[in-house]
């Protein structure tokens, strides 16, 4: 009896040190999209290894939600971890558009390292993420004019084109630039387009050929050092972060944080080079705005900088000090 007791506490001691753990990932995007393929599945398998087993992760297959509703969908404990754009749910984040305000750069991987050790320095204090545990920021890459009209060689030639926008700074940016925002997911961008809805969109190069956009778009202008960037997140419920053990949250955020935004980064930059030679392979017209273009939307979107710092400033941070930290990590950065 005793040595069948010793070895059913063996077999249990066995068990809890082998339990596992699996975070469930909600996801809007189709599987190989590079925010999933590329960014979340590469975490999943880092965390997995830095937990050794510990924690594994999951990706769902079926949509728990449309793209806003993400956020909630982590703070709600509905999925234990999701990803999303934080203009999706306009107003609610504010010194998140510190990312998207344009000119910050031309990397994804400079400018989302940047991001992170920004928020972490500077905007974590305001809690905006508050009733999650944040484990990643990133941006994609450089935003560009894309559209089925005319060349953009002149702001008057953009006066009155309707864009598809995300969210966020960018539709600001588009108001600024004299054409009308028409906000809506990434994944709506097809009909928009195909449909007559939309003349152009304000996207990174990525994802015109990813979404198919290079059937329907006929020309882009692209924009050196980007004319907005789109803020992301990655997000866990607080309850399931508080229910892992010490050493696995501190294994996670290992692999979390500025690894993620690095990883992330570096991802869509790929991502970038493969959507320019997608386009020119498709036969669509593309040049680069000249200096005298550049000037004029430096101008136009001037303001849009000030009522971030305003903003920022009404939630209890110097934006304008914060804003100088971002654009001398993106200059300093080192891969």
């Amino acid at each position: 009896m005793r040595r069948f007791c010793l070895a059913l506490g063996l077999c249990l001691a066995l068990s809890t040190a082998f339990a596992q753990t699996t975070l469930h990932v909600a996801n809007w995007l189709p599987p190989v999209h590079p925010i999933v393929a590329d960014m979340v599945v590469p975490w999943g398998e880092a965390v997995e290894e830095a937990t050794g087993g510990r924690v594994k992760v999951e990706i769902m297959q079926a949509s728990l939600g449309k793209p806003p509703a993400h956020f909630d969908i982590a703070r709600d404990g509905i999925a234990d971890v999701t990803f999303g754009v934080h203009g999706y749910t306009p107003g609610r984040f504010v010194l998140t558009q510190i990312a998207e305000l344009p000119f910050l750069g031309a990397s994804a991987e400079a400018l989302s390292v940047a991001y992170w050790r920004t928020h972490e320095a500077m905007l974590a204090d305001a809690d905006e993420h508050g009733g999650v545990k944040l484990l990643g920021l990133f941006t994609h890459g450089p935003g560009h004019i894309f559209n089925t009209q005319r060349d953009i060689d002149t702001l008057e030639n953009a006066e009155g084109l309707k864009m598809r926008v995300g969210g966020g700074i960018v539709n600001e940016v588009a108001k600024q630039l004299g054409v009308v925002p028409l906000q809506a997911p990434s994944t709506q961008t097809y009909e928009l387009l195909s449909n007559g809805v939309a003349d152009g969109i304000l996207f990174p190069a990525e994802s015109v050929p990813f979404f198919k956009l290079d059937e329907v778009l006929t020309r882009g202008t692209l924009i050196p050092e980007g004319l907005y960037n789109t803020s992301f997140f990655l997000v866990m419920n607080q309850g399931t972060w508080g229910g892992l053990a010490a050493e696995d949250q501190a294994a996670i955020m290992e692999v979390s944080g500025e690894t993620f935004a690095r990883l992330a980064g570096r991802a869509w930059d790929a991502a970038d080079a493969r959507g320019m030679a997608a386009m020119e392979a498709a036969g669509m017209e593309i040049h680069t705005a000249d200096d005298a273009l550049l000037a004029a939307i430096r101008e136009a979107v001037a303001p849009v900088e000030q009522t971030f710092i305003q903003q920022a400033g009404e939630r209890g941070v110097d934006g304008a000090v914060a804003l100088e930290m971002l654009r001398a990590e993106v200059v300093g950065y080192q891969p």
